[in-house]
């Protein structure tokens, strides 16, 4: 299996592993599209992004992989801002689970850092009136 679906397929049981403020059910896919339908329950979708290749020494290189992992729900038709609020949280608890943190399924990606973008999409928001939040989760790996 490629070194980015590896640290991927690692990611998503490290969030299934922790411990947060709602149930989480992280899957690895590589195209999170999903109806309204199948968002009124909440999706985490971990999804290779890219990868970078660069020299490490005349014989290894360091392998720069960025997954990202989307939290996804329908909103409901009252309380909006109270269910962004604590989707936001969420988010925030499964960024906490995995900064700093070795995978214990690819022990040889170390944690390099991550990017929240969008915090919450207004396109998704606006459209849909589906809470959408990315975090982009960048491992390094040297081989």
């Amino acid at each position: 299996m490629s070194t980015i679906s590896t640290i991927a397929d690692a990611v998503a049981e490290h969030i299934n592993a922790g411990t947060y403020s709602r149930p989480v059910s992280a899957e690895r896919v590589y195209q999170p599209a999903f109806t309204l339908q199948d968002l009124k329950d909440l999706r985490v979708s971990v999804v290779p992004r890219t990868v970078g290749i660069s020299a490490a020494s005349r014989d290894s290189s360091i392998f720069e992989c960025v997954i990202d992992v989307g939290v996804q729900q329908k909103l409901p038709a009252e309380n909006e801002q109270a269910e962004i609020d604590a989707l936001l949280d969420l988010v925030e608890e499964i960024a906490d689970h995995l900064r700093l943190a070795r995978l214990p399924e690819a022990p040889e990606a170390a944690w390099a850092g991550i990017a929240h973008e969008p915090v919450v999409s207004s396109e998704s928001l606006e459209q849909h009136r589906v809470f959408t939040s990315v975090l982009s989760v960048t491992y390094r790996v040297r081989r």
